[in-house]
């Protein structure tokens, strides 16, 4: 019978064989480093679940961490540090052709349209002329300053690299912050744009290094090219999809397959195939889609948008490890090139201030026109703005692809290739760590993070409706044979504390706010229009003018219900309806085409007239009908009154449009009404 000989423990993760073997590593090994990286996501956002701290600060200090055991200390971490090292040594093109179009592609795809187009002007400005003032800067005070002895076109490709703010860092730390959403619309469409924008310009100066310069003409053309034809190929690879969605009913597994893949080809045609920016690509394919969000049933639209969250937060995981560990080896192989490390980090230091205030010079350049655009701009926000210019994966990548192209002293030399990453990566990790720590501190400073009075009374008003809730479930189940401990349930009901006390009159909840007032109102609105839509009783046109009405109301609830102006717009007959007019066009065509139209105003027209009645009802129910909320409610029935006269002329005009029975406004109204009712009790 054989023995069973005694011998070394066999490999695991942590300890290779020897030191020799150790460098032989399995391409496997990279999945162990995935999964390793996200399960140690997953602990992170268990444990930072209840703090103010960044999740993604701690994730890259993780992967400094895991990267500096590995590149920097006598202990290897065996069949992980192999994975870490094939992770390290990734191809930066591969790099933000994983990531890229799943993270931009989410950003873009999560903003409210209807933000955007208010925030268009302010985003292009930072992310236009922003751009190459920011890359003049930085190039220019790298040449000054810094004993490189590189050329101009040399320190203006590195600034071009560090000239824009990275989408991925920005838009993770703006969701774990929760700051407005007028701030984050500005500044995550800024990021998205701008960084596409310093890609292209990257292009142009990389070119130039290496020997390919051309006239101002040339460059012009070929920053246009890169620019306007990257969105021109979003928009056509967007329209496409919609297209093709369109022949699509109640199938989510299909939207979120299209919209998947769609990303990655359009990335890759831009990137690729037409030498264009795929960033910009992205974020105009995920606007399109972002407009077609209201056109999705309730229960799609909430399962497209936990799928896009769930995918960006496993790629935010990956890609912010790993640009830990791409730090962590940067720093050590610098140690190697530069005696002095010191004064190498000296000058990373130095490179964080000329980074702010570069941002700060551009910022408060174009502050004016900031200012009047869009829904304006405080210095507050300028200020946030500025200290939220976070860099990330995208600039380390592009320095990767710098030192992975270098050699050739004639043009760069490696020495040179290796500082771009040092110096990258050194203004990665100073801009997450500084900012990023300390961004929920300054929005804290500047009251920017607190509910308003209002709000804190309508907070006060659920506490206070949730605790009379559980006391008269606690009652009538106390001492019955019902199977639930009511007296622990009442228990824990206690913990609900309402400070300062819940001031209501007779049950009402009360709110001194016209403008929130107007917004409670409209939002019940908008809860309407959805149950309309997701009952089959309007059409995905007819969703999305309703809609858009609610959002163009609340920017104006300051000033009174103005969403049946904004209807009302909408229900006028476009210019080239103009055409079916004329003897050109059959009569018969005509005829469909205007009663089509007709048709779909009087549904739009009646949906309106039924929310607001169901909105009106509901906030009567909660907060009486005096004060604030009486005079909201004649502002509706005033735009009842209006929605009616429509609905008369078209009824008087062409009879055979006028389909108002199919609604019966009033029985289904009250219906509603008693259905939320008994929800809430």
């Amino acid at each position: 019978m054989a023995t069973v000989e005694e011998g070394p423990l066999p490999y695991n993760l942590w300890q290779g064989e020897s030191s020799s073997s150790s460098s032989s590593s399995n391409p496997s090994d990279a999945v162990l480093f995935g999964g390793i990286s996200l399960l140690i996501g997953v602990s992170c956002r268990t444990l930072l679940r209840r703090t103010t701290i960044p999740y993604t600060v701690v994730l890259l200090i993780i992967g400094i961490a895991l990267g500096s055991l590995e590149f920097g200390s006598i202990y290897r971490l065996g069949k992980l540090g192999n994975g870490i090292r094939l992770w390290a040594d990734i191809d930066a093109d591969l790099l933000l052709a994983v990531f890229l179009p799943i993270l931009i592609f989410e950003g873009a795809f999560s903003m409210e349209v209807h933000q955007i187009k208010k925030c268009m002007p302010q985003m292009l400005l930072l992310a236009g002329p922003g751009v190459l003032i920011s890359t003049v800067l930085i190039g220019a005070a790298v040449k000054v300053v810094f004993p490189y002895d590189w050329n101009w076109k040399t320190s203006l490709l590195l600034g071009a690299i560090l000239s824009a703010t990275d989408p991925v860092a920005v838009v993770a730390l703006l969701k774990d912050l929760g700051a407005s959403k007028k701030l984050s619309t500005i500044v995550e469409g800024e990021s998205m744009m701008n960084d596409g924008a310093a890609i292209v310009v990257y292009q142009l100066f990389y070119r130039m290094v290496l020997g390919k310069s051309s006239g101002c003409v040339a460059v012009l053309e070929y920053l246009a090219e890169g620019s306007l034809g990257s969105v021109i190929i979003g928009l056509v690879f967007g329209m496409a999809s919609l297209l093709w969605l369109r022949f699509i009913y109640n199938d989510t597994l299909t939207d979120f397959s299209l919209a998947l893949t769609v990303s990655y080809i359009a990335y890759y045609t831009a990137q690729e195939e037409a030498e264009a920016s795929g960033i910009l690509t992205l974020v105009a394919l995920g606007m399109v889609f972002a407009m077609s969000k209201d056109t999705h049933r309730a229960g799609g639209k909430q399962s497209l948008d936990e799928f896009w969250e769930m995918i960006a937060y496993i790629a935010n995981t990956l890609i912010f490890i790993l640009s830990g560990v791409i730090i962590a080896q940067s720093i050590f192989s610098i140690g190697n090139l530069d005696n002095n490390t010191g004064r190498s980090w000296g000058y990373v230091f130095l490179l964080y201030i000329i980074l702010q205030v570069a941002r700060a010079i551009v910022v408060f350049a174009f502050y004016p026109a900031l200012c009047y655009f869009g829904y304006g701009l405080n210095w507050k926000e300028a200020i946030i703005i500025i200290w939220s210019g976070l860099r990330g994966a995208v600039g380390l990548a592009l320095s990767i692809s710098i030192k992975d192209a270098s050699g050739d002293p004639t043009y760069l030399s490696s020495e040179t290739g290796a500082m771009f990453v040092f110096l990258t990566g050194g203004s990665v990790l100073l801009t997450l760590i500084i900012n990023g720590s300390t961004t929920q501190l300054l929005l804290s400073l500047f009251g920017m993070d607190a509910l308003s009075e209002s709000e804190k009374t309508m907070v006060n008003y659920a506490k206070h409706q949730l605790l009379r809730k559980a006391e008269e479930f606690s009652r009538i189940c106390n001492g019955s044979n019902n199977p639930f401990d009511w007296t622990t349930v009442g228990g824990y009901a206690t913990c609900i504390t309402v400070w300062p006390p819940c001031t209501t009159n007779h049950g009402y909840l009360e709110i001194d706010d016209i403008k929130t007032m107007r917004v409670c109102f409209l939002k019940a609105t908008r809860e309407a229009y959805w149950s309309t839509f997701n009952e089959g009783r309007i059409t995905e046109s007819s969703i999305s003018v309703l809609m858009e009405s609610i959002d163009e109301a609340i920017d104006l609830a300051t000033q009174g219900l103005h969403d049946w102006n904004y209807i009302s717009t909408r229900l006028n007959f476009p210019g080239y309806y103009k055409f079916f007019s004329t003897s050109v066009c059959p009569p018969r065509l005509t005829r469909w085409f205007v009663l089509k139209k007709l048709q779909d105003s009087c549904h739009i027209c009646s949906a309106f007239i039924h929310a607001h009645r169901i909105a009106r009802q509901l906030l009567l129910d909660y907060t009486g009908d005096t004060g604030n909320a009486a005079i909201v409610v004649a502002e509706s029935e005033v735009e009842e009154l209006e929605a009616r006269k429509f609905l008369e002329n078209v009824k008087n005009s062409m009879p055979e449009t006028y389909k108002l029975d199919r609604w019966n406004i009033q029985d289904h109204c009250q219906d509603t009404c008693r259905k939320v009712k008994e929800s809430d009790q």
